[in-house]
């Protein structure tokens, strides 16, 4: 199991399918100054349900080489679904998958690393898939905090506490373990990686809210890690007003509020192999 409790039978492909939408525009950007060329061996380590799959075609080229790996079973299977026959993607742990070695341009690892026990011990395995002069990209959503409630500093921090203990309860985690990939300079020196650059892009958006991000913020935040799963770490009456700005149904709904502004950083560290 990893350090955060994914395992072959976990499914959470409905919330990567939501954020890859949410936060295309801005992975994109990531992707496109990456260099990328036709022709070119390129591996998504942790490839979700596959649409970043695309977005390699898309950038690369017709004629690159494409593979992705991912832990568990339905994501694999929504990945298949969503590329087709040319690109292969394959199910298991990405520390022990059969994959040739110094056989890729480019890896992709997004929000993965940071599920490892040891990150540095999968950047330095994944370093040994990489042809001489390739690089590793490892793509991180989140090392700032996030801006949800820009009326009530208060309740966010309240409510970030909150979902930190949860954290803590459920996977047996400490503060330092959750904030880990903070150090994602650090995990690439670790790893003997080399020419290490970054880059952090802000997802910003503000009412009115697109589909996209109406559907990600409400599915995959405020009612699916939030509401009742945070009632035990909040007091009685901060918990009901959190309810509040959480319930579609509710005149104070945060999602409907002309003021709503949302901050999100993703942070792309891309290290190449010595």
């Amino acid at each position: 199991m990893s350090l955060l409790g994914d395992t072959a039978e976990r499914d959470y492909a409905r919330k990567l399918r939501l954020f890859n939408a949410f936060a295309a525009p801005e992975l994109a950007q990531a992707m496109l100054g990456l260099g990328l060329r036709d022709g070119m061996r390129l591996l998504d380590a942790g490839c979700g349900t596959g649409e970043t799959l695309l977005r390699l075609r898309d950038t690369a080229g017709p004629h690159a080489e494409i593979c992705g790996v991912d832990l568990s079973s339905a994501h694999v299977r929504a990945a298949r679904e969503t590329v087709d026959g040319s690109v292969i993607v394959l199910q298991g742990d990405l520390l022990t998958v059969p994959l040739p070695a110094a056989s890729f341009d480019l890896i992709w690892s997004a929000n993965t690393l940071n599920h490892l026990h040891d990150p540095v011990a999968g950047l330095r395995h994944l370093a040994t898939l990489l042809r001489a002069h390739g690089r590793i990209a490892v793509g991180q959503s989140s090392l700032l905090p996030e801006l949800y409630f820009a009326w009530d500093s208060r309740l966010e921090r309240l409510t970030r506490a909150a979902v930190r203990r949860y954290y803590e309860d459920r996977y047996g985690l400490e503060e330092c373990d959750l904030a880990g990939a903070r150090n994602l300079l650090g995990w690439m020196h670790g790893a003997g990686l080399r020419r290490i650059t970054s880059r952090t892009l802000v997802i910003e958006r503000t009412a009115p809210l697109d589909h996209a991000a109406q559907e990600y913020l409400l599915e995959g935040i405020f009612r699916g890690t939030w509401g009742e799963r945070l009632q035990p770490y909040l007091a009685p009456a901060d918990h009901t007003a959190l309810c509040r700005l959480c319930a579609p149904a509710s005149p104070e709904f945060a999602l409907r509020r002309r003021d709503f502004h949302f901050i999100q950083t993703f942070t792309l560290v891309v290290g190449e192999k010595s």
